[in-house]
C-alpha cells in the first residue's frame, strides 16, 4: 500500500497535469535548500526521495583522496577503509547520512515555498510544450471571470486571458459563456495565464471559414488574404484552383448558409467575400465591391498609388463608412486608392486643359509682341540707314574733289585733270 505522501504528489500531478517524478524533484531541492540554510557547512549535501517510506533522506558526500585538503568535502583513504574495509578506493564517494527532524518551522515554511515554486515552473514549462505549436489554431472556451476589462476563460484545466484590445466592440459576454478564439501567442514567463487569445485577429476569420466551407477545408479554395475591422466589416480574397468551382459562391453557400454561420459567430460583423486576382488593376476593382468601379489607372508602379473613379452616386459607397470600405481595400490589395468620381475627374482635367491652354496663349502673346518690336526696330532703322548712305556718298565726292585739287603737277598734261572731273561729277550725280 502506498503511502500517503505519495498519493497527495500523484494526486497532485494529475491536477497539475505534470509528472510525478517532477514533484519529487521539487520536494528533493526543497530539502536540500532548507538543509543548507540550517546546517551552514561547506558540505557536499544531498536528498532523496523514500517512495516506501515517503521519506527525503540528507546525505553528505565525502570523496575519498591519498591526502586531505577540505577535511569538509574529502576523506582519506586510511579512514575510509576503516568504516567500509578494502572496498573503498581512492576517487570513491562515501555518503554520512544527516538528520532531517532538526530543520524547523522555518525550514519547512522555505521547502514548502520551493515546492510550489518548482511545481509551477513546471505546470508552465508544460503549458508552453503544449500550446506554443498551436499558435493561431481556434479553441472553444469558457468565459470564467473578467479581471481589470480582460477575460479570463478556462480551456479545459488551463486559464487563458482575452485582452480587452482582442475583443471585438460589438461582443458582450457573461460568466458560464462559451466563446470560441484564436491562439495568439503564449508567454514563458507570465505571473498569470500564460495563453493569450483574439477575438479580433483576422486568422480567427480564416479558421472559421476552412471550417465552414469544406472547398477551403480541402484546399480546393484558397484564402489569399483577409481583414478586419472587428465588429464593424471584413474582407476575404478567395481564389479557386480549379476553373469550374467559383471561390466566391463556395464560400457564401446556398442561400447565404455558410457565411451566415460566421456572421452569427462574430457577432453580426458584415463580410465582404471578393475573388482575388494576380492582375492588380482586377484585384483592386474587385476589392472596393459592393460598390462599381468605371475604370482604374495605375499612377505610380513603385509606389503602388492606384486612382479609381466611379460614378458620382457610387461615390459614398466606394469609400464607405468613415473610409472603411477603402482603408480595408487598400489593406487587402497592398495598393494606396485615391477614389474619384466623374465629375470631380471631368473638373480636374478642365483645369488642367485650362491652365495649359493659358500657357500657350501667353507663349503666343510673347511672340506677336516680339515681332511687333522687331518690326518697329526695323522700321525706324530704315530712314536712318538712306541718311547714313547719302552722308557718306556726300563725304566721298568732297575727298575726291581735294585730291584731284591737290595732285595736278606741273609737267602732267591739263587734259587728263579735265577728264577727270566730269568723271566725279557724274559718280556725285
Amino acid at each position: 500500500m502506498q503511502n500517503p505522501l505519495m498519493q497527495t504528489i500523484e494526486a497532485l500531478a494529475k491536477e497539475k497535469g505534470i509528472e510525478p517524478d517532477m514533484i519529487i524533484t521539487a520536494i528533493e531541492d526543497a530539502v536540500l535548500t532548507a538543509s543548507r540554510k540550517y546546517y551552514k557547512t561547506n558540505e557536499n549535501l544531498k536528498t532523496r526521495f523514500n517512495q516506501e517510506t515517503g521519506q527525503v533522506d540528507l546525505f553528505a558526500t565525502k570523496h575519498i583522496v591519498n591526502d586531505v585538503a577540505d577535511p569538509a568535502t574529502e576523506i582519506s583513504l586510511k579512514e575510509a577503509q576503516e568504516l567500509y574495509g578494502d572496498e573503498a578506493e581512492v576517487d570513491m564517494e562515501i555518503e554520512f547520512p544527516k538528520r532531517t527532524d532538526v530543520l524547523g518551522r522555518i525550514a519547512a515554511q522555505t521547502a514548502k515555498q520551493v515546492i510550489f515554486q518548482k511545481v509551477r515552473e513546471a505546470e508552465r514549462e508544460n503549458i508552453f510544450a503544449e500550446y506554443n505549436d498551436r499558435v493561431g489554431e481556434v479553441i472553444n472556451s469558457m468565459v470564467k471571470r473578467f479581471e481589470n476589462g480582460d477575460l479570463i476563460v478556462e480551456i479545459g484545466r488551463v486559464e487563458a486571458v482575452l485582452p480587452r484590445k482582442e475583443q471585438s466592440r460589438a461582443e458582450s459576454y457573461t460568466p458560464g459563456e462559451r466563446i470560441r478564439a484564436v491562439i495568439k501567442g503564449v508567454n514563458r514567463s507570465a505571473k498569470g495565464p500564460q495563453i493569450l487569445l483574439s477575438r479580433t485577429d483576422p486568422a480567427l476569420l480564416i479558421k472559421l471559414f476552412e471550417q465552414e466551407v469544406p472547398e477551403i477545408y480541402d484546399g480546393t479554395v484558397m484564402i489569399r488574404g483577409a481583414v478586419r475591422e472587428a465588429g464593424d466589416r471584413a474582407k476575404v480574397a478567395v481564389y479557386s484552383r480549379e476553373r469550374d468551382v467559383d471561390p466566391v459562391g463556395a464560400c457564401v453557400g446556398m442561400k447565404g448558409t455558410r457565411v451566415q454561420a460566421i456572421i452569427r459567430e462574430l457577432r453580426g460583423e458584415k463580410i465582404d467575400i471578393v475573388e482575388w486576382s494576380d492582375d492588380a488593376v482586377v484585384f483592386v476593382t474587385n476589392a472596393l465591391s459592393p460598390a462599381k468601379v468605371q475604370r482604374v489607372t495605375i499612377v505610380d508602379d513603385a509606389e503602388r498609388v492606384m486612382e479609381v473613379v466611379v460614378e458620382d452616386k457610387q461615390l459614398s459607397l466606394a469609400i464607405g463608412k468613415k473610409g472603411q470600405n477603402v482603408r480595408l481595400a487598400a489593406k487587402l490589395t497592398g495598393w494606396r486608392i485615391d477614389i474619384k468620381s466623374e465629375e470631380e475627374k471631368r473638373k480636374e482635367v478642365e483645369e488642367q486643359f485650362g491652365a495649359l491652354g493659358g500657357e500657350e496663349a501667353a507663349a503666343e502673346d510673347a511672340g506677336v509682341e516680339s515681332e511687333a518690336v522687331a518690326e518697329d526696330a526695323g522700321a525706324e532703322s530704315e530712314p536712318a540707314m538712306e541718311e547714313s548712305r547719302v552722308e557718306e556718298s556726300s563725304v566721298e565726292a568732297a575727298s575726291v574733289e581735294e585730291s584731284s585739287a591737290g595732285e595736278s603737277p606741273a609737267d602732267e598734261p591739263a587734259a587728263e585733270a579735265e577728264e577727270t572731273v566730269p568723271e566725279m561729277e557724274t559718280e556725285k550725280s
